[in-house]
């Protein structure tokens, strides 16, 4: 089968791996003339570690990352907000804090392995057809036709807009302040930390391993800053150094990490937005990934949800005796497990980023508790983890 991929992100790579490798003729359409990874750090949770392992990709994202075995939350007075810790699935149980070119590199590898073609500078403008699509570059390139498109264009993508499919993709008015910094005395190893102050404040310090192309070798931290996006040009007429003084002095802890940053523009603004799609596919075009899905970060679940998108893909080609029945396999397989996430994080959103005091109030003083009752704490660590689906049970890598 001849399978066309647009945009060789996470959801591109992970796709387009699985697909080459289990015959497919596969193209992947990158609209920058070299591929390259957007944001800083990220942690990918059990879920995608197992999407990772049976690409046999697993072990090379570990020698970059650094194991994550507890998210850690607690107001600007101390009081504990979230404790969350993997140990309950086993004692070598964790998440992996890795940053995204690193992961990019370990997936951009096993796409050169896999016999997949690349075209580079191509960037889509138009799907023409959708029962056999043909894809037109800008620049008037064409390819194609396909038996299958896969659309992986991330949470901005433009091109689902033009499937004749229903869409709704809302940008939300806050997002974050994000960097990478060394960390030279281990001060922030094996936990997420944040610090919240309400629901209008939130520091993250999470730690990632290794960098490539950094001038230090040892492990570096992700540091995050939230922000109304209305508010990034005053913050940055501000200035760094008062941006260090606020972070500093909600938590002290964090000057080591704060004292490495020499300038506003070592701070990327990350947007994100609430992307849905009630259905993902028209004929023979598919939506995965942020694309069909995006939503904010507060559960950290995109990486793991697109990694899972495309095996699910693949499993669901290799199952069925057509492209329709696989397509239609594939939208069964993974609604559950899509809706409980994009449930979730369109619920937790405002809890952790928003102007409502109340809401702050709330999640402080009713999240500890909820977090040591029986029943409740299986939800918030199965959440955690990337396995909860919609209405109840967990999920399951596809066979």
């Amino acid at each position: 089968m001849r399978i066309g991929i647009i945009g060789c992100g996470i959801a591109g790579q992970t796709a387009a791996i699985a697909l080459a490798r289990d015959g497919h003729a596969v193209t992947v359409m990158e609209r920058f003339e070299q591929a390259k990874p957007m944001g800083a750090g990220l942690l990918l949770q059990p879920s995608g570690l197992i999407v990772l392992d049976r690409l046999g990709l697993r072990l090379a994202a570990e020698k970059w990352g650094v194991p994550v075995v507890r998210s850690f939350g607690r107001t600007l007075h101390g009081r504990t907000v979230m404790d969350l810790r993997y140990a309950w699935l086993g004692d070598d149980a964790h998440g992996l804090g890795i940053h995204r070119s690193a992961l990019f590199d370990v997936l951009h590898d096993g796409l050169r392995a896999s016999g997949a073609e690349m075209r580079f500078g191509f960037d889509v403008a138009e799907i023409i057809g959708l029962d056999a699509p043909v894809v037109t570059s800008r620049s008037g390139d064409k390819e194609g036709p396909f038996d299958l498109l896969v659309d992986c264009g991330g949470a901005h993508d433009v091109l689902r807009g033009t499937l004749g499919l229903r869409v709704s993709d809302a940008l939300y008015p806050w997002g974050a302040l994000w960097t990478t910094c060394p960390d030279r005395l281990g001060v922030f190893t094996s936990e997420l930390r944040q610090v919240y102050n309400g629901a209008r404040m939130m520091i993250g310090i999470l730690p990632i391993g290794r960098v490539p192309g950094s001038a230090f070798a040892g492990n570096h931290v992700a540091l995050f800053w939230s922000l109304k996006r209305a508010a990034y040009e005053a913050q940055r007429m501000a200035g760094i150094d008062a941006l260090k003084t606020r972070i500093v002095e909600a938590w002290p802890k964090a000057k080591v990490i704060v004292d490495e940053v020499s300038s506003f523009d070592q701070f990327a603004l990350a947007t994100y937005r609430d992307v849905r799609m009630p259905i993902w596919r028209n004929d023979r075009v598919l939506t995965i990934g942020d694309a069909a899905h995006g939503t904010s970060p507060q559960l950290g679940q995109g990486a793991n949800l697109a990694l899972i998108d495309a095996i699910t893909l693949a499993s669901a080609l290799r199952k069925s005796s057509g492209i329709d029945s696989a397509l239609a396999c594939y939208e069964r397989m993974r609604r559950p497990h899509i809706r409980y996430y994009q449930m979730m994080s369109r619920a937790m959103t405002p809890v952790f980023q928003s102007n409502s005091r109340m809401i702050g109030w709330a999640r402080d003083a009713l999240f500890g508790p909820i977090a040591k009752t029986p029943g409740l704490s299986h939800i918030m660590r199965t959440t955690l983890t990337g396995a909860r689906k919609f209405p109840f049970g967990l999920w399951s890598p596809p066979g």
